[in-house]
Formats: structure tokens, sequence, C-alpha cells
């Protein structure tokens, strides 16, 4: 297997968290950012782990900002791509605390987790590289989807809900808690 960097996107207002560092909230101690981190890291311990965000003192990463920070996902992955030098790589959310190297070894490049409503989820995703990086040069908009659509991603049903649950509101955290501390 080809060795699979990450492009982990961490850098957005977490508005719904009350404006908190969601991406260094705790889970059963560790933070969401570790925890996706690490799931890259059991998968492809030799990829690069490529944060977009503020730098912060664990996990272990390559961090990079969008300009201006705060711009948006289109941007950051922008930001993220130009350090990725493996021929594909993660696109994930830094608040997904249930996420593991067995699930990503589920997706094969240019393939996306739908889950139990068909809904894309395009934070999750694996991706080549190049033709990311074609897509991005003619593409102006904001939207992922209207970036990675075009590419006709492989749509995996995601084989856990929570896989792909992310962290939005402060009752999202404690029921993450809740589950991995029981």
């Amino acid at each position: 297997m080809s060795t699979l960097d990450a492009v982990i996107l961490a850098g957005g207002a977490g508005t719904r968290m009350g404006g908190v560092d969601k991406p260094g909230l705790e889970v059963a101690g560790r933070t969401l950012l570790e925890r996706v981190a690490a799931a890259v890291r059991a998968l492809s311990p030799r990829g690069l782990t490529i944060v977009v965000g503020p730098e912060r003192d664990s996990p272990r990463a390559l961090y990079v900002r969008e300009d201006p920070p705060g711009a948006g996902p289109v941007p950051a992955l922008r930001a993220g791509l130009e350090l990725v030098v493996s021929d594909r790589f993660a696109l994930l959310a830094a608040d997904l605390p249930h996420l593991a190297a067995e699930h990503l070894a589920l997706l094969e490049p240019n393939s996306v987790f739908v889950d139990a409503g068909g809904r894309e989820q395009w934070l999750t995703g694996v991706w080549r590289t190049a033709d990311v990086r074609a897509a991005l040069a003619a593409y102006t908009g904001r939207s992922l989807y209207g970036l990675l659509g075009p590419l006709e991603p492989r749509r995996v049903p995601v084989p856990d809900p929570d896989a792909v649950a992310d962290c939005d509101t402060p009752e999202d955290l404690a029921r993450a808690a809740r589950r991995l501390d029981g």
C-alpha cells in the first residue's frame, strides 16, 4: 500500500460550540484533533499529517494556515494540499472522535463516505493528489461539493455511523465522551 498523507481541517470558528477551539477539546483523555491524527497514523505511519489551523503542541504534524485564516474549507484544502507529497491523501475534519484506521482503510483514492441518509461526507474522503490539484487550479468557488463532486468519487457507505459523527455542539461532545468513556 502506498503512503497516505492527511490534510486535517482544524481552523473553523467553532461557533456552535460557543467559539471554543473545537479541535483542542478533549474526549476520553485526548483532543479531537489528536484522535483524528492517530487514526491516520495507525493506517499510514510514514504519511505526513498536515493540520490546517493554529499550531499546537500535539499532535506532531506540519501546521499551515489558509489565507486569510478562517476563510473556509476550500482555501484550507488549498493551503494543506501544498504540503502533500504522497500520490493520495485523506481529507478530514478535526472533530471526528470515532474515526479509526479501519474506517479509512475502506476508502480508495477518489472515494468518500456517505452517511445513512446517503449524504456525502466531504471531510471523510481519500483523494488522488493530482486530481484535486488539477481541480483546484480551475476552481474559484467556496464549496467542497462544487470542487470534489465533479471528480465523481466512489461513494462508500460508512460501516459505523459514529465514524463520521462530528462534534458540532456541546451535546455532540457529551455523546462522544459517553461512548468513548463507557
